[in-house]
């Protein structure tokens, strides 16, 4: 097994925490190094781009969110083998990061124009891609988003999802799930239940 260090902020949410999770569930050992916001600045220096998270693999860093999962999956078992289903996989974890993306630039913003561009996508993008979640989810049966077990999509829509309900973002209500895909909270919650993701919180409790 490889050596692994995964370097990202300390707090739960983000596009790290699909990773540690991923890892930790599947009995992985990795160095998880997290931070704090103020140290991110002296922390950007030395990686690629000056963005986190960034997967050090016997001392080679790696850097980019989803491709970063993707091994992590690959080594925890938590990614199909089944070529479609794998692209079922890739394609909802995917459409949550571009989500992610048009939500960044409000994270730089303060008042009123941070009001406003988050109004806009709860108003405009982010129930079009709550709903094609959940489609896809039904489609696929209900409890898991590919191959019929938990994969590192459904981490990547839990953490996703949680991230939404917690209130963390202003101005994104936070029964906005629950009122445009309530079938997204029920799976939530079934992750959450997962033993394996309760000792996770348990042991670095927020």
């Amino acid at each position: 097994m490889p050596q692994l260090k995964l370097t990202y902020f300390d707090f739960h949410g983000g596009r790290g925490e699909p990773v540690r999770l991923a890892l930790a569930l599947g009995g992985v050992a990795f160095e998880d190094h997290r931070f704090s916001y103020p140290e991110f600045a002296d922390v950007r220096k030395a990686t690629p781009f000056g963005q986190v998270p960034v997967l050090e693999v016997d001392g080679v860093q790696l850097t980019q969110c989803d491709a970063i999962l993707r091994y992590a999956g690959k080594l925890a078992g938590l990614y199909p083998q089944d070529a479609l289903q794998a692209l079922y996989c890739d394609e909802v974890s995917f459409v949550v990061e571009e989500a992610g993306i048009r939500m960044g630039p409000t994270y730089r913003m303060t008042g009123e124009e941070q009001k406003a561009a988050r109004l806009a996508l709860v108003n405009g993008s982010m129930p079009v891609y709550l709903r094609w979640l959940e489609q896809r989810l039904l489609a696929q049966g209900g409890e898991y988003f590919a191959d019929g077990r938990l994969t590192i999509a459904d981490l990547k829509v839990f953490v996703d999802i949680r991230n939404l309900n917690a209130g963390r973002l202003d101005h994104v209500p936070t029964d906005l799930v629950a009122q445009v895909a309530p079938a997204l909270n029920a799976h939530n919650q079934r992750i959450a239940a997962l033993p394996a993701v309760q000792a996770y919180y348990a042991k670095f409790a927020q």
